[in-house]
């Protein structure tokens, strides 16, 4: 199996580090990874986004141009990315800040309202990570049990903050699930 997934949203949202994080648990799985980071012309506030391609095959080539998934933090990076989605892909909204739904019906549409969620378990910072528990409860790309693992690793130095990213992916992969 191939993902090949486009993140986005403005700096700031952490759209960077979920994506780091789904190539980290890519590869504790033993899978062939690839991350490509894409900057606006600011980093806090301004765009940014990241390719990342997870598969159980070696990748030919690091550039994702048919995404089978997109997380779309806010309302430009639905705009820019919808079109490019493979029919049959997923796409994840962050509905707390994107009002529409995509034009599209070819695909899988997920409105998961990630900032308030994150709001709910006490730290809006975590909206990125109720993210990324629905892409890989939609997608199966990674399991989570992976993506904890490398979080663990990445924040070493802050074990505190684990707890609550493994609740921020767990209420996100349940908006999946029900």
């Amino acid at each position: 199996m191939t993902s090949e997934i486009i993140m986005a949203g403005f700096g700031g949202q952490g759209v960077m580090l979920i994506g780091q994080l789904l190539t980290y648990a890519g590869m504790l799985e033993n899978k062939q990874v690839s991350w490509i980071p894409s900057y606006g012309p600011e980093m806090r506030g301004g765009t940014a986004n990241c390719s990342v391609i997870v598969s159980d095959e070696p990748i030919g080539a690091p550039i994702v141009t048919e995404p089978t998934a997109l997380v779309a933090m806010n309302l430009p990076s639905l705009d820019k990315f919808e079109p490019m989605v493979q029919p049959g892909g997923v796409i994840i909204i962050n509905s707390s800040l994107i009002e529409r739904t995509v034009a599209r019906s070819d695909v899988k549409v997920y409105q998961i309202p990630a900032n308030d969620v994150a709001a709910e378990l006490g730290n809006s910072k975590v909206a990125n990570m109720v993210v990324l528990g629905a892409l890989i409860a939609a997608t199966g790309t990674v399991n989570s049990q992976s993506v904890n693992k490398a979080f663990a690793k990445m924040f070493a130095q802050k074990p505190d903050l684990l707890e609550i990213n493994e609740r921020a992916i767990e209420r996100g992969a349940s908006y999946i699930k029900c």
